[in-house]
């Protein structure tokens, strides 16, 4: 971490002599670039010479504690320094790191999933379910909101398809890593042979935009109201409750028929649209990037293998960082702490360690 600090100095001192230079400050383009740059990494170079000046403390600390002095109580008031310099080296380096990581990916937001039964047939629908159970009782323990929109159920209690969004404090940060395909392991409900089968459904964590970044224009939109579809139910098809949007420009078409009221699916409806046009956006805009930086961990597409659950060895692993649990049927009901931390924890090292690159070459 040292070397990065250094080439975080070298930077933002080279930074401030080119904004010092005529002909950059007459390019306004280059002048906002780099002033914003600059003033980030001001922000860092603070904590960084806070960290110095705590290390260079600590030196000192080590030495006295460490010496040959007969004063006892020199000794032991050093060790008792030490400590607490110990304490703020380590508080100041999480300082920086946060700092870094600050403009790096998406800001925290709430989130759109969607669970779609993959290969499987019946038995894919059926873990469709089990993932959908395992996220809400995991937004629970996160003390999240989630609110369904959409729902294809199966006559055996699984789903071809469920959607619903997640609000609350760190949603995306948290959620991010489960996008992909979940593979399954285990004698389906289905098999009177009792054989081991492999199923598989899909998983998009789709970061929900601000009204800001995607703006949608009335006349753009064509909606049409329709009785709800769907197993049981006194209200099913009995009134033009459900909700189906097409966005014209992009030809999206969305639906929603999980409320009684017209009124709310229509705004669930809205915001599913909405998602879906900011993940396209983005999408475009990270093919048109070269050298756009991808996870260690995985790049997050759907049609990636991230996990497998396997039920006879009561085992859950993760492939993007080879890591299991054995502890499959507390993670289905909602314990995914130690796996999302994991993943989060080498995500931010893989950040840092690309952030370090890109500063060292400038």
């Amino acid at each position: 971490m040292e070397e990065q600090l250094k080439q975080i100095q070298n930077r933002y001192d080279q930074l401030s002599q080119r904004l010092t230079d005529a002909a950059v400050i007459a390019d306004t383009s280059t002048y906002t670039r780099l002033l914003k740059e600059h003033n980030a990494l001001g922000k860092v170079v603070q904590r960084i010479e806070a960290l110095q000046n705590v290390c260079k403390q600590k030196s000192e600390a080590e030495n006295l504690s460490d010496s040959k002095n007969e004063d006892i109580a020199l000794r032991q008031l050093a060790q008792e320094e030490l400590a607490d310099l110990t304490a703020k080296e380590n508080a100041l380096k999480t300082e920086i790191e946060e700092l870094l990581l600050e403009g790096e990916g998406d800001n925290p937001r709430n989130v759109i999933v969607e669970i779609r039964a993959g290969t499987g047939g019946e038995e894919a629908a059926l873990f469709a379910a089990d993932l959908f159970r395992m996220y809400s009782k995991y937004s629970e323990r996160q003390g999240w909101k989630l609110m369904l929109i959409d729902t294809n159920p199966t006559d055996l209690g699984g789903f071809k398809q469920v959607i619903f969004a997640l609000e609350g404090d760190n949603v995306y940060k948290k959620m991010r890593f489960e996008s992909g395909t979940h593979r399954v392991q285990r004698v389906p409900r289905t098999e009177a042979s009792g054989r081991i089968h492999t199923s598989a459904t899909t998983v998009a964590v789709l970061p929900e935009p601000n009204d800001v970044n995607i703006v949608i224009k009335p006349e753009d939109l064509e909606m049409e109201a329709h009785g709800s579809g769907g197993p049981g139910g006194q209200h099913v098809n009995k009134t033009a409750s459900a909700v189906r949007i097409k966005h014209k420009p992009s030809g999206l078409v969305v639906d929603c028929q999980v409320e009684r009221s017209q009124h709310r699916n229509r705004d669930l409806a809205l915001k599913l649209l909405r998602t879906r046009l900011y993940e396209r956006q983005q999408n475009e805009q990270q093919q048109q990037r070269t050298q756009l930086r991808r996870s260690q961990i995985g790049t997050g597409d759907r049609s990636e293998k991230i996990r497998t659950y396997n039920f006879p060895q009561n085992r859950i692993t993760d492939h993007r960082i080879n890591f299991s649990l054995h502890n499959l049927t507390e993670v289905l009901d909602g314990n995914l702490d130690e796996m999302i931390s994991r993943l989060v924890q080498m995500d931010k090292e893989a950040t840092l360690k690309s952030l370090a690159t890109r500063i060292a070459a400038g």
